[in-house]
């Protein structure tokens, strides 16, 4: 188990003394000891976070049995690895699981991607330090592993509409003009259209002109799948929270469309463990000068990484779109080198949903260490997260919505939830409806979208008060600061996301992850 952070350290050495921590108006301990959440007029609230991880929360990450081991050569390996991995991959799936690839003590010398393109396979090393197994990265500049399926969403069934005039954020209960098709189990898939007057609501219809062209921020449509819990009459609930809010007074009528779905092609209970991946160090001109990157995965579910180190891959965890239900446990990055550009690199970044970072930590200056990305609903949480540098946990672009940091440090840099303005390329209103909990930074540019909210609760650091980014001599947009809450006074219960899991599926489930 890694060192403590800070933070957490300090409530864990309090014992029972947490009792004398202040309490938060939005989500406070009762006299039982479980949440009780404070609401807006239009029953926005804090979202029920603990559904962010490995197979929706609280479930122990598995021990999957080694069916070959790999040695390294002295030569290139990626052949031998990958024959490996193809290998395991024909196996039968016993539990969900064919088996575990095993890379032994030693340095591997990889010129190329190594992939893996099957439900149930493991890539395992000896360990993520130098005694263990080290993936050194050769040759050309590439991405060290890939993990990828190819989901696929069919229809299944009519389409219906949401009847609810507002449907807030936090909750899980919708009217629609006709449920008599779905049933508990079902998966739906729920489509907001983005409008000029939701766009023009949110003040990001007036970014301007870059380069000759115009920018903007969102277009197309803001989708979200959930899976129903139960039906009643032309009531539907659902088991995990939206994280974005429904207004129809921005909408036409009849426009949020629910559709009962299959969604086929995402591969499942994949896992990456024990490695460290090590990149030529060298300075970067992000856009211009070609990667090393570390690893990727695309349309996978309940599936993990579990102590995988990167050292000098510029961006070095990317969690694409069709990621939902993944745990990222014990992981870390070192960049000895910053890059030379403007643009910063990822150490983590997540266009998936139900994600967990638990007890990660990076280092290094001029780079996002936590990142969400465009038109994605939560829950994603970073867990006593540790990073050290002068970077920022920020939501990079184009509403994303109910992002958790919990207990984490940033030290020498900021955690963010803000509107980007015309940084990037119009990345504008970055993430809304997301909180910052007992965390500690150097700053904290916490700010409050139109129609939606973003919280600093019982953090440590200054608190900013700052306008919307904008180019060259162009007048600042002032924008509203976000709710902020005993500003350098913790709060209980010392972590959200651990009072929300335990208050869901008991204590059992926060031993099943490690606390």
């Amino acid at each position: 188990m890694p060192k403590l952070p800070a933070c957490l350290l300090a409530f864990a050495l309090s014992g029972s003394s947490s009792a004398a921590l202040a309490q938060s108006h939005w989500a406070a301990l009762n006299a039982q000891g479980t949440l009780v959440y404070g609401h807006f007029k239009t029953g926005d609230r804090i979202a029920d976070f603990s559904f962010a991880g490995y197979r929706a929360g609280g479930v122990a990450l598995p021990a999957v049995t080694t069916k070959l081991t790999v040695a390294p050569s002295g030569k290139d390996d990626t052949s031998a690895i990958q024959k490996a991995i193809d290998e395991v991959s024909k196996l039968p799936l016993v539990d969900g699981h064919r088996g575990a690839v095993e890379l032994a003590p030693g340095a591997f010398h990889c010129s190329g991607t190594l992939n893996i393109n099957a439900s149930g396979v493991v890539l395992r090393g000896a360990g993520e330090t130098t005694q263990g197994s080290t993936i050194t990265m050769t040759g050309s500049p590439h991405l060290a592993l890939e993990v990828r399926g190819h989901v696929k969403v069919d229809s299944v069934g009519k389409t219906t509409h949401i009847t609810d005039t507002y449907v807030p954020s936090g909750t899980t209960s919708f009217q629609v003009a006709d449920a008599s098709g779905f049933r508990a189990g079902d998966t739906l898939l729920i489509v907001k259209p983005v409008t000029d007057a939701w766009v023009h609501m949110m003040g990001m219809d007036i970014l301007g002109v870059r380069n000759g062209k115009k920018e903007h921020w969102v277009d197309g449509d803001l989708p979200v799948r959930r899976r129903i819990a139960s039906v009643s009459g032309n009531t539907v609930t659902v088991e995990v929270p939206f994280t974005d809010s429904i207004d129809t007074k921005y909408l036409a009528a009849n426009s949020i469309s629910v559709t009962k779905v299959e969604v086929t092609g995402q591969i499942a209970e994949v896992g990456v463990e024990s490695l460290r991946i090590v990149a030529p160090a060298r300075s970067v001109d992000l856009g211009v000068t070609p990667e090393y990157d570390g690893l990727k995965l695309e349309d996978a579910v309940d599936s993990w990484l579990r102590s995988v180190a990167f050292e000098e891959t510029t961006n070095s965890v990317d969690i694409g779109h069709g990621v939902e239900r993944v745990t990222v446990l014990q992981s870390s990055t070192v960049q000895h080198v910053p890059v030379s550009s403007s643009a910063k690199p990822f150490d983590f970044s997540c266009n998936g949903t139900q994600i967990l970072f638990d007890r990660c930590t990076g280092s290094g200056d001029s780079v996002f260490y936590v990142a969400t990305q465009r038109q994605q609903q939560g829950p994603v949480v970073v867990l006593h997260c540790r990073f050290t540098g002068n970077g920022h946990i920020q939501p990079h672009q184009r509403w994303s919505t109910g992002l958790l940091v919990d207990s984490s440090e940033v030290p020498g840099g900021g955690i963010d939830l803000m509107n980007r303005g015309m940084m990037g390329t119009g990345h504008g209103w970055a993430i809304g409806w997301s909180v910052v909990w007992n965390s500690q930074a150097q700053s904290f540019n916490i700010q409050q979208p139109p129609a939606a909210e973003n919280w600093s609760i019982g953090n440590r650091g200054e608190e900013l008060d700052e306008p919307m980014p904008v180019f060259g001599g162009a007048a600042p947009v002032p924008l509203r600061q976000g709710i902020v809450e005993s500003p350098n006074q913790p709060v209980q219960p010392p972590s959200l996301y651990l009072q929300q899991l335990q208050d869901r599926l008991g204590p059992a489930a926060l031993k099943n992850i490690g606390y």
